[in-house]
């Protein structure tokens, strides 16, 4: 029997990668302050989700999940949120219309602050600090003032989040989100690269299909669903005392819902059952994304599913694998076995971008052609085991950086210091994020082929 779960029994548990507060008493006034704030999103909206993964688990839709490695505080504006909605918009509409299947957008955003560390210190000159952590933590100045670990930051993670958020909808359903606007959400800096025409080519074919449609009667203003879209928000659970906080009561339903965005994850550091990243989890109704690095085994996971969905809800559980090029077909067709065996209906999403992580020139980078290698290999091992590749989970951002090298322009090694921004982990700058939807489309489309193919056999077409 499961021990009776509250929004705080994780504090009865071991936990890891949580940051050491000076003042524990701030940090409690925060947090109680922070109980009192209205829900950034509704249990209704996070439930809107669950249905729309249970699609995607169904092997009827496609999950694309993306955004920011770690939100900033100083690259807060609404011109860096638009161009990353847009680039958001153009990869879905690439999946939906090039790969012929529904798209469930969620975004890395409006609460993605914190970040998981391998160690807890870092040390420059003989000096040894704290290690960032996240705005929502610490600043990223090498100064014991800033590494710090400042409660006070929650409170402004919780202002840029609704903020954003605020826009984001906005976005969505006033009518940017137009298939119309298509043509327009173009980037400047991308209109010049070889992923322009192809898109371009998609936009125009668009354009004739909604003009078909409004020669048949059927246009955006009559139809709204042509000129809005469902977009959702999700961050990994880290700081467990947020989360808490933001843990209410659904009054339709009864259910605790985490109202701090739509979908939370549990990182591979902070699986384990017996903690309280888990029990945390275990006991809010969000849809919840568990991270599945090499370390995971198939009895470890069915562990974690027993306590995560032991109701075996349709879309409650994504399982976002993240294994490095070259290592998918070790671990995954295992994983894919073990789930088989408890019939579940679960989301299948790769994460090409944490398990490629290289350091050259003393920049930390990926390599597009691994990120492109580890994408279809998860794809392959799909194909061959019948199931369903549900998603790709990416770090992604709508500005013209240089922290991935490779894709159609090449960006080199050399080319890393000329517009290096992340102060985590290296980002898909829009060009490499657009041509990376169109390799996906391709897969999807030949995985809708093979798996079409029985069905024709069996009915004689």
């Amino acid at each position: 029997m499961a021990e009776r779960w509250t929004p705080d029994s994780w504090r009865k548990k071991p936990v890891v990668q949580l940051p050491d507060y000076p003042d524990k008493k701030v940090l409690g006034e925060v947090e109680k302050q922070l109980g009192t704030f209205p829900p950034l999103v509704f249990a209704g909206e996070a439930r809107a989700l669950k249905r729309q993964l249970a699609r995607v688990a169904a092997g009827e839709a496609f999950l694309l999940q993306g955004g920011d490695c770690a939100e900033s505080f100083a690259e807060h504006s609404a011109n860096n949120i638009r161009d990353f909605f847009r680039v958001f918009l153009q990869m879905a509409v690439v999946l939906t219309f090039a790969g012929s299947s529904p798209v469930v957008k969620v975004g890395r955003v409006a609460g993605q602050f914190a970040k998981p560390r391998s160690s807890p210190t870092e040390k420059q000159g003989g000096v040894e600090l704290p290690v960032y952590r996240g705005d929502i933590v610490n600043g990223t100045e090498f100064t014991s003032e800033a590494r710090t670990p400042d409660p006070r930051r929650l409170l402004d993670a919780y202002r840029q989040s609704a903020a954003t958020l605020n826009l984001l909808r906005a976005f969505a359903t006033g009518g940017y989100a137009n298939l119309s606007n298509a043509h327009q959400w173009m980037l400047g800096f991308v209109k010049d690269s070889p992923q322009s025409s192809r898109y371009e080519e998609i936009a125009k074919r668009i354009t004739e299909a909604l003009d078909f449609m409004r020669a048949c009667g059927i246009d955006p203003e009559s139809h709204p669903e042509m000129r809005t879209t469902d977009f959702y928000t999700s961050h990994e659970a880290l700081l467990l005392g947020y989360e808490e906080a933001m843990t209410r009561v659904d009054s339709t339903s009864g259910d605790w819902y985490d109202t701090s965005g739509h979908m939370v994850w549990i990182g591979d550091r902070t699986r384990q059952p017996d903690h309280a990243h888990v029990e945390f989890c275990r006991g809010i109704k969000n849809p919840i994304g568990i991270k599945c690095g090499p370390s995971m085994k198939p009895d470890g996971l069915m562990k974690l599913l027993d306590i995560l969905d032991h109701d075996r809800d349709p879309g409650r559980i994504t399982l976002i694998c993240r294994f490095g090029a070259g290592k998918v077909g070790e671990h995954l067709p295992q994983l894919i076995a073990a789930v088989r065996t408890s019939a579940r209906n679960l989301v299948w999403s790769c994460d090409p971008m944490h398990g490629n992580t290289v350091t050259a020139g003393g920049y930390k980078t990926r390599r597009f052609e691994s990120i492109v290698q580890e994408v279809r290999e998860f794809f392959d091992v799909h194909a061959a085991e019948g199931t369903h590749a549900g998603g790709v989970h990416l770090e992604m951002t709508g500005q013209a950086v240089t922290e991935c090298t490779g894709g159609a322009r090449a960006i080199s090694e050399t080319q890393l210091n000329d517009r290096y921004h992340t102060v985590c982990d290296p980002r898909l700058n829009a060009e490499q994020a657009i041509e990376l939807a169109f390799l996906v489309a391709d897969l999807l489309k030949k995985e809708r082929a093979l798996h079409a193919r029985p069905l024709q056999a069996a009915s004689g077409l």
